[in-house]
């Protein structure tokens, strides 16, 4: 066979060439992004922004390029201090190098985000103002600025960490946030503050010293996972949103864990709380949620009057909220277990664990509510009861509280009498008289074994 010449070949050189040219363009692309951007900062993002690369060292570089970058490009900070405050108003990745800190001197935003589909990653963050009323934070996220992505950055100041309002689709992933702690609480801006935005994503962030980690108000399908929160008054605080979720999420040594305010249709599930000091979870006015698999323990406020329901820890607290499943929590070790209040009576409460609560429930009302459900109530860890058939449920009903009880609620200068012989020789007789005319709590299928907290909560 006659070898095929290089003139006849160019034709089919041509032709691959042609084919192959957008891969070895993108490749291209790549690398010099790679050769050109210190990528610590880089790699989550992607090849979203395939515009200019711009590098500053300073805060009046910075401005320029703000104003002047294409949309698309990436601005990096390199190491050094930026005094001010600034504006992003069209699509840019604004990246940073290690020890690149923005410094709001004490007042204002530090950075106003105007501009849908921007990015800030791996930027230290600084010092901005105390005004809450003018929404001075870190980040202030303006109306329709939706697909923003913070990721990485470190913020400490008086203000909001992030105020976001009328937007869809935010991303704010690993994050570290602290607030003021010399500040009183309610005088702190939240960590995450979120205004009627619908479907945001907030994972994996630490969050401290602040007035609310997260609080959420008018939005709608939050998701909320793997964020650590410290020192502040609630560490979820959801009102009037409607369809989120929050897993996964850590809360310790503050006011409350999770409150549910006037929301609907919320997952709240395999969350933890500890040494919270007013409850672990709050369900205010809410509807249709489910609380599973969570861990509630060492809810207690040592210095609370005497009898007073409101200022005791409680391990859940339900006021007013009706057709919530709560079921395959673990609930220990708290002032009270759980209390119910002004017509919690509609919900169902069944395989949770009940473990050596001061008290174990708390029931302001004179109805008769059963806890259990398809023949499955509550593990107690002071029932008394037998199972004679072996069937892993009690043979009698539990009953948490009696009439003696209610009474030294009303009555609390009078509870150090709860020991006395003549009262429990009263409570023993009432309990034989309650069955004949039930009010309260009732349980009238405990649980004999405990449970794993995932099967519980299955």
């Amino acid at each position: 066979m006659k070898p095929m010449s290089w003139s006849s070949s160019l034709p089919l050189l041509v032709v691959l060439l042609l084919l192959c040219w957008p891969g070895l363009q993108a490749y291209g692309d790549d690398q010099t992004l790679s050769q050109d951007v210190s990528r610590g900062s880089l790699n989550s993002i992607g090849n979203d922004f395939h515009g200019t690369y711009h590098s500053v060292s300073s805060a009046s570089e910075l401005t320029l390029q703000l104003a002047q970058a294409e949309a698309g490009s990436t601005i990096e900070l390199q190491a050094g201090l930026y005094s001010g405050h600034f504006v992003i108003d069209k699509r840019l990745h604004l990246a940073a190098q290690s020890g690149a800190v923005i410094d709001a001197q004490g007042q204002g935003t530090a950075v106003k985000i105007m501009a849908a589909g921007v990015v800030v990653s791996g930027l230290t963050v600084r010092n901005w103002g105390p005004d809450l009323y003018q929404k001075d934070a870190a980040f202030l996220l303006s109306e329709a600025s939706d697909s923003v992505r913070l990721l990485n950055n470190h913020l400490t100041g008086p203000g909001f960490g992030i105020y976001a309002y009328q937007l869809k689709d935010l991303l704010v992933r690993d994050n570290y946030i602290r607030g003021d702690a010399r500040l009183s609480k309610l005088d702190r801006g939240d960590g995450i503050h979120l205004l009627r935005v619908d479907k945001p994503l907030i994972s994996d962030n630490q969050i401290h010293h602040v007035r609310d980690g997260v609080y959420l108000e008018s939005g709608s399908g939050s998701q909320v996972y793997g964020n650590t929160f410290t020192e502040q008054q609630y560490g979820i605080h959801y009102m009037y949103t409607q369809d989120d979720e929050a897993m996964d999420n850590r809360a310790s040594h503050l006011d409350g864990g999770y409150a549910l305010m006037n929301a609907e249709a919320i997952n709240l599930g395999y969350n933890r709380v500890s040494q919270a000091r007013e409850f672990g979870v709050l369900l205010n006015m809410t509807n249709n949620a489910r609380i599973h698999g969570n861990q509630i323990e060492l809810v207690s406020a040592p210095d609370a009057p005497l009898g007073d329901l409101f200022a005791q820890g409680k391990g859940l607290f339900i006021y007013g909220a009706r057709d919530n499943q709560i079921y395959g929590n673990y609930i220990a070790a708290n002032d009270i277990g759980i209390a119910m209040a002004l017509g919690g009576e509609g919900n169902q409460v069944y395989q949770n664990q009940f473990i050596d609560n001061s008290t174990q429930v708390r029931y302001v009302g004179e109805q008769q509510v059963e806890w259990s459900l398809h023949q499955h109530g509550n593990f107690w860890s002071d029932y008394r009861g037998w199972d004679l058939n072996g069937d892993a449920v009690g043979d009698s009903i539990y009953l948490p509280n009696d009439r003696l009880d209610r009474l030294f609620w009303l009555y609390p200068e009078a509870s150090f009498l709860m020991e006395s012989p003549v009262v429990k020789l009263l409570k023993w007789v009432d309990s034989r008289l309650q069955l004949n005319n039930l009010t309260g709590v009732m349980d009238s299928y405990p649980l004999m074994n405990r449970q794993s907290f995932l099967e519980a909560s299955q």
